[in-house]
């Protein structure tokens, strides 16, 4: 072989590496792209939906601001301070049977709205609620959500709203009369708590010691006391101590139900548990919680979405009066990311929401993270259970991350995540609420160079870029909604319903309004307005709807129903306590059905326990159709049909 015939060799053999290294990077990126819809099948999914979006109703309108005055040592950053209390509740709170009102948080004017829902009627003028200041200086507290729930268990809709600068507060309604602002009376709800600071921004009611009665389970976000909206404040709050493993935040709490009473002069008392969550859990940055029964044994687990580190999830192994918790972290299989297994991330967990997407009649976990394309494209989760409930018993979390192949992995900087089926075919839609803060300076270099700083400095306010109104981090993204195709992958079809409007969304609730048997939504959109949007859905199918009621008629939180559909699959639901970021839906269950022959009534299997604790079941036969069933000692239905009056 001559000198030259060997170059020539070299030179080959290294084209070829360099050919096949090309073909690797090729197939990389390749797989790395989003699956996508051809037009014809976007188009017929698109043709099962319609929805018409009204506006929320304002109350006393006041100068519309962007920011919030902040303690002194977070000005250079106040935007990024201002980012959250955007929220909204859909429920029946005048007691017509429907979930046709609304608790909106506004934060342009830091009210805490109370109105029907638009195009519902004008059933009582819209008011907002006066929040008492109590022990706390005007302008250091300002309401971050409002949940729905009958508090002191006389049959009422209350509504609990909590805050940043101050633990949360009960409003009791005093009477069944129409909604009014002198018809609620605000309660602290720990009275002992009443001087100190809290940053909450994450609340949902659970029985969690199988008890019978709605225990209060509280996220915090900033430290306790850290006088975050004090524009007066001499202290230097302290931001996180990490961007992925941060345990500085506010204590995370559940207040145990323990005595109530009703009329004139309503009251709810309940205790703050004390040493029920480690460290780690305690003091995460918490931004949402889920409430759900997991394992069958009707005690709910808690799944709290945290900022800036890993995410928990805890096995309830309580008994009446002994609150116990167990952390469970996920396996890892093979080839799967450290940051992708359950209790191992450090990403930035901001919503949460159950459904069962894999028909094994076990709630799967949908959790909204930061996944900005040429950003922080991070992930979202979907734990899938494995079905391994036992598993729970050893520390261990049956559920395996599939949010890439099911095509909810990525969207943007997500918030509120929300289930529901929108056209009654009996698959669940996804919602998910996106976007940090809208302008037209792009921060995200900024962010970037903070992200990969000395987490020594993190902690540090003055560390921080400047960010303030007129600069953006992902403030124009749609939010989804997600469709599974045939090919049992969920593809985001928000651009041909008309849904892609730019908002930056926090909260997310959901509600058959108008009982017509289509779910319909309401979006929270922080420093914008925000907007209800009622189904129209051309075809929808046919639908069962379920009020689980304890005797007094209140919602029974923690219900279990279990719903065998035409073709022989099982659909199973929990009576919902407020989960997620700041987004509760109506207390009512909704299963779609598809084609129901006339006629045909489904099986239905109830779980529940009554005020004392006593466990039961129950089997029911029963149309499509809405319907109302009392649970105590058995199950007894009231009402069904269109007609929700009783």
């Amino acid at each position: 072989m001559t000198p030259r015939q060997g170059w020539l060799r070299k030179f080959a053999r290294l084209q070829t590496k360099r050919l096949v290294a090309l073909g690797i990077v090729a197939s990389l990126l390749l797989l790395a792209q989003t699956p996508s819809l051809s037009a014809s099948e976007r188009a017929a999914i698109a043709d099962r939906f319609a929805f018409h979006r009204l506006p929320l109703p304002r109350v006393l309108p006041t100068e519309d601001r962007v920011e919030r005055d902040v303690n002194p040592h977070l000005a250079r950053h106040s935007g990024w301070v201002s980012a959250v209390g955007a929220a909204i509740a859909l429920n029946d709170l005048d007691g017509d049977g429907l979930p046709n009102d609304l608790c909106q948080v506004e934060p342009r004017t830091d009210q805490v709205i109370v109105a029907p829902v638009p195009g519902t009627g004008d059933r009582f003028s819209p008011f907002f609620l006066v929040s008492p200041l109590g022990h706390h200086t005007p302008g250091t507290v300002a309401p971050m959500g409002c949940v729905p729930h009958d508090l002191n268990e006389d049959g009422t809709m209350d509504l609990l709203v909590y805050y940043w600068g101050r633990p949360p507060v009960a409003f009791l309604k005093q009477s069944k009369s129409p909604p009014a602002q002198a018809s609620y009376v605000a309660r602290d709800v720990l009275p002992d708590a009443a001087g100190e600071q809290w940053f909450t921004n994450g609340v949902t009611f659970a029985d969690v010691d199988g008890d019978g009665h709605s225990d209060l389970i509280i996220g915090n976000y900033f430290a306790d006391n850290a006088d975050i909206l004090n524009a007066s404040a001499s202290n230097a709050p302290e931001m996180q101590d990490s961007m992925t493993q941060s345990f500085n935040g506010g204590s995370n709490h559940i207040l145990r139900w323990t005595h109530a009473t009703s009329g004139d002069s309503p009251s709810v008392k309940f205790t703050n548990l004390k040493g029920v969550f480690t460290e780690d859990v305690s003091h995460a940055w918490t931004l949402a919680i889920g409430a759900a029964d997991l394992d069958g044994d009707l005690l709910p687990e808690l799944y709290f979405a945290n900022d800036f580190g890993p995410d928990r999830l805890l096995h309830n192994r309580s008994q009446p009066g002994n609150v116990r918790f167990a952390v469970l972290s996920g396996e890892k299989p093979f080839g799967m990311p450290n940051s992708k297994v359950l209790g191992q991330d450090g990403f930035k967990g901001m919503g949460v929401d159950f459904a069962d997407l894999n028909s094994d009649e076990l709630l799967d976990i949908y959790v909204s993270n930061i996944a900005d394309t040429y950003a922080l494209e991070e992930s979202h989760f979907v734990f899938v259970s494995t079905g391994h409930t036992e598993k729970m018993g050893k520390g261990i979390a049956p559920y395996l991350d599939r949010s890439e192949s099911l095509g909810l992995s990525r969207s943007g900087w997500g918030w509120e995540t929300k289930f529901g089926d929108f056209d009654n075919d009996g698959v669940m839609e996804a919602l998910q609420a996106t976007g940090f803060r809208k302008g037209q300076v792009n921060r995200w270099p900024e962010l970037q160079e903070l992200a990969i700083a000395n987490d020594e400095a993190l902690r540090h306010a003055g560390s921080w870029f400047a960010f303030h109104p007129g600069d953006d981090l992902s403030g124009h993204e749609p939010n989804g909604f997600f469709v599974r195709a045939a090919n049992g992958r969920f593809y985001d079809v928000s651009g041909a319903l008309g849904l892609a409007d730019p908002f930056v969304t926090r909260g997310i609730a959901t509600a058959d309004v108008d009982g017509d048997g289509d779910l319909d939504f309401a979006v929270a959109n922080q420093w914008e307005d925000s907007f209800f949007f009622r189904n129209d859905a051309p075809h929808s199918g046919q639908f069962l709807g379920l009020r689980l009621q304890d005797p007094s008629g209140a919602p029974l939180i923690g219900a279990v129903a279990r719903v065998v559909c035409p073709d022989g699959r099982a659909q199973v639901a929990q009576v919902d306590g407020g989960n997620g970021h700041s987004g509760v839906r109506s207390s009512e269950l909704h299963f779609g059905l598809g084609t129901v022959a006339d006629g045909m009534e489904l099986p239905v299997e109830l779980r529940w326990r009554d005020r004392l604790g006593g466990l039961h079941q129950a089997a029911l036969q029963l149309a499509p159709g809405w319907h109302s069933v009392k649970l105590g000692e058995d199950a007894r239905l009231v009402s069904s049909g269109r007609d929700t009056q009783e």
